[in-house]
């Protein structure tokens, strides 16, 4: 693999970026990777490594770069639930800046960053998200439906509100397929938003699938988190790269894990 830092231009500013990539030549297919509110650290690092294993190209902005750039603050109680939930009040006002509008621009940024480089495939890319990185995941496929094929949320949050806003308003514009992993009892996505979204996704005849996993915590994939859970961040991984590999050909899809 080959990671590195990156900037990427947007219109509101400079965002920082981790991009990584297998060795070699490519081209590699493009997927962005939408991280969660505590920013871009070792473990997204991690993950988007992993994924860039089975041969994609990555790039993981941090998407409040408004606030600066990351590491934008101590995550070193993570693993305590209630240092936590400081880290988040923190980083609230952050999240809440970023609105669909806010997140149309970079995202367009974002993927004309990956269609600039040499070795990143022509045509369109997925994109993966996780925590409030899931639920504008989901507001950057319905606002770029032709260059966005795939889209996986995991344990996003607020995904189908009452608010005019709200994400799933726009996905009648999807022309992809997406994945959705909920937590279970999950107070950022109660039954009831999941039960919306798929109405909503039923109705305008997206391709999806909506799974809970059956006793998960908010966060279940972050391994440096309390709630990490490893048995769903495997399932996480299967479902992720199942997807990945059904929708984005690779020059080098014979020779991944599996193939």
């Amino acid at each position: 693999m080959h990671g590195t830092m990156v900037d990427v231009r947007t219109e509101d500013g400079v965002a920082d970026a981790y991009l990584v990539r297998p060795a070699g030549a490519g081209p590699w297919p493009g997927v962005l990777f939408y991280m969660d509110a505590f920013g871009l650290r070792p473990r997204v690092f991690e993950m988007a490594g992993r994924i860039a294993a089975r041969g994609y190209a990555v790039l993981a902005p941090n998407l409040l770069y408004r606030g600066g750039r990351a590491p934008l603050i101590d995550l070193s109680g993570l693993g305590d639930p209630e240092q936590r939930r400081g880290i988040i009040g923190k980083m609230m006002p952050l999240i809440r800046e970023l609105d669909t509008a806010a997140i149309t621009r970079d995202t367009r940024a974002y993927l004309d960053f990956l269609a600039e480089q040499g070795d990143v495939a022509d045509g369109p890319v997925a994109v993966v998200g996780y925590c409030m990185g899931g639920t504008n995941a989901f507001r950057a496929i319905g606002a770029f439906p032709e260059r966005i094929v795939a889209l996986a949320s995991f344990h996003g949050g607020q995904l189908a509100t009452e608010e005019p806003d709200s994400p799933h308003l726009k996905v009648g514009r999807i022309t992809g397929e997406v994945y959705f992993a909920h937590a279970d009892h999950d107070h950022a996505m109660p039954q009831e938003q999941i039960d919306r979204l798929e109405a909503a996704l039923d109705a305008a005849d997206v391709r999806f699938r909506s799974e809970i996993y059956a006793g998960a915590a908010h966060g279940f994939t972050m391994s440096e988190a309390a709630a990490y859970d490893a048995p769903a961040e495997s399932r996480h991984w299967e479902k992720l790269f199942e997807l990945l590999d059904d929708t984005l050909p690779s020059q080098s899809s014979s020779s991944r894990p599996g193939k």
